[in-house]
């Protein structure tokens, strides 16, 4: 079964700006906005991604909290490691075509676009998709009812994915309802899929 994370990778990628060194004022606060924007993104990967993990390690295995925590915390600390190295490699090599395509163009040094550094953007995206893990362990780790903490994961992601969803919406310009909506019903297929999906193996016997 495909991972949430690996598809919300694809849609999500810390987009990291690129902008010109011609407005620094602009610049500055475009930039801001970007990366405000791609960690709030990239904090919803983490959010859905481990929130669906716990949840189908929980049908799978009669909501034991022990195997749900040590579950959602592999996830988190592999989704963070995964998306950090990938965003690394993408601003590494982003930065290589730049670099590439001046020396190419003969651009003055005025027009030469100012990258951001690999390792803070793959740092920025890790430390976000952590972020969001978080949420969701929280209420797997204080909840000691089986039923009460599946219930509390979905509750309270519910309410992050909105309060993401909106944020990332807000920061990128578009509707803001329309967009929180979205996020919502999309992180609610994705952890019903995987609850439904893993509830068949609830079989230890």
């Amino acid at each position: 079964m495909t991972s949430p994370t690996e598809k919300a990778r694809a849609d999500h990628k810390l987009d990291v700006p690129v902008v010109a060194e011609a407005e620094p004022g602009r610049a500055d606060r475009t930039g801001r906005a970007q990366w405000l924007r791609a960690a709030i993104l990239g904090a919803n990967d983490g959010l859905l991604s481990t929130s669906s993990l716990i949840l189908g390690v929980g049908a799978a295995k009669d909501a034991e909290q022990r195997t749900m925590v040590l579950s959602g915390v592999a996830g988190a600390v592999a989704g963070a490691c995964s998306m950090a190295l990938g965003e690394f490699v993408s601003v590494s090599t982003q930065r290589d075509i730049e670099a590439i395509s001046s020396v190419r163009d003969h651009k003055e040094e005025e027009e030469v676009v100012v990258l951001p550094n690999p390792v803070k953007a793959a740092v920025a995206s890790g430390f976000a998709f952590l972020m969001g893990s978080v949420v969701p362990l929280l209420a797997t780790t204080f909840i000691i009812d089986g039923r009460w903490r599946m219930m509390a994961v979905v509750a309270v992601t519910s309410v992050a994915l909105v309060v993401f969803g909106g944020g990332g919406a807000y920061l990128g310009g578009s509707r803001v309802a329309v967009s929180a909506a979205r996020v919502l019903v999309g992180g609610w297929i994705a952890m019903g899929v995987t609850y439904f999906l893993l509830k068949n193996f609830n079989k230890d016997d």
